[in-house]
């Protein structure tokens, strides 16, 4: 009875299960051998055996507040053969050559590749860049900036060691190249920009956050990533004073939240996030947090506590009583713990385009198993 009630329930989550592999580069996380479930986004494109000759069918499959990056959907395939960098000159073949580039892309690797850029990696409107099929890291200098565009997509890729930029010129379109003051060395910054959508990564040890979303940057989905080994995950909102974000709508959804990482998963500040459905494993400070009264939902997530218990943190005094922060089918073990606040709901009001199930927390593991790059065959992924 037991086993019908479970099988009843992926059919109405719509999800489907799978053995797959487990990528991540740093060689501290082992891959899970137990039977997996596969998430709604991960149902969308996986199931299917022919996904390399379809790359642009993963368009299609975001949900949440970043439903709307296509990416370079419309546009043709460019393919990274050379991991070299110039950031004022670069050259065809290089990531940084078809990331600027002003019409529509959808970048994929020949090879295996690290790549470490020589300055940050600016990225025009409509680009998708896709590693399937490849272990492509971008690491060891600056990382990704996505400022003042429109519908990224970032798949596949892991990110890690990131360092601060140099004050100099970037090119980011083939018609300009301007003065940079130097990168803070996040992982990925969104600055500015909407319709973003960043999906099956790896993103630890960088110099300052693993993801920034600030100054009025909205319409993100931020899933399927494994993120470890960091203090500062993830700030949405620059700071308490920048009332542009509070446009700012962001969806956290299916991430693994691994060991050795300490808050901000995320912290945010001023707009709205929907955190759903994400793993939290031994977190040393906090989980979830914000200031500038924010509006948090926090729904069926699952939160294994170590050293902290304290899944909540707010930076304020007084008045955070009236912020909107609730929970709904999470997951508290080992003496985890969420305070929730303030009246009125945190429904995100997605569309139906944009809506997605949220299983109880208790189903996380097995929705979260495969998060980080996956590693993918001619015939499956």
């Amino acid at each position: 009875m037991a086993s019908l009630a479970l099988v009843l329930t992926l059919l109405l989550l719509g999800i489907s299960t799978l053995q797959a592999e487990y990528y991540a580069p740093s060689k501290n996380y082992a891959p899970s051998t137990t039977k997996k479930t596969m998430n709604v986004i991960d149902s969308c494109w996986r199931a299917k055996s022919n996904w390399d000759k379809n790359r642009y069918a993963l368009a299609d499959c975001a949900v949440g507040y970043g439903k709307a990056a296509i990416g370079g959907k419309n546009g043709a395939i460019y393919v990274v053969t050379n991991p070299s960098d110039d950031p004022v000159n670069p050259k065809p073949g290089t990531l940084r050559y078809g990331a600027i580039q002003s019409k529509p892309l959808w970048i994929i690797f020949n090879k295996d590749m690290v790549i470490t850029l020589k300055n940050e990696l600016m990225i025009n409107s409509y680009k998708t860049i896709d590693g399937r099929g490849a272990e492509v890291e971008i690491a060891y200098g600056p990382c990704i900036t996505i400022q003042h565009v429109s519908h990224v997509i970032i798949h596949g890729i892991s990110i890690h060691d990131c360092k601060p930029g140099k004050k100099g010129i970037v090119r980011d379109s083939p018609v300009h190249a301007g003065h940079r003051n130097g990168a803070d060395g996040d992982g990925i910054d969104i600055f500015q920009s909407t319709h973003v959508w960043i999906d099956h990564c790896y993103l630890a040890r960088c110099t300052d956050g693993l993801i920034d979303v600030i100054h009025a940057s909205t319409g993100v989905t931020i899933s399927n990533n494994y993120f470890t080994q960091h203090d500062k995950v993830m700030l949405f909102g620059h700071n308490d004073n920048n009332i542009e974000d509070k446009v700012m709508k962001v969806t956290v959804a299916f991430n693994y939240f691994g060991p050795g990482l300490i808050e901000r998963m995320p912290r945010v500040r001023l707009g709205y996030a929907h955190v759903a459905n994400n793993r939290y494993e031994k977190w040393l400070m906090y989980a979830i947090g914000g200031s500038a009264n924010p509006t948090i939902f926090s729904e069926g997530n699952y939160f294994l506590a170590s050293k902290s218990t304290q899944v909540t943190k707010r930076e304020s005094k007084n008045g955070w009583q009236n912020w909107k922060w609730r929970s709904s089918k999470d997951k508290f073990l080992n003496g985890a713990y969420f305070i929730p606040s303030g009246y009125g709901t945190t429904n995100p009001y997605y569309s139906k385009a944009q809506s997605f199930p949220v299983a109880d927390g208790s189903m996380v593991p097995s929705l979260t198993a495969d998060a980080g790059p996956l590693r993918c065959t001619s015939y499956k992924c």
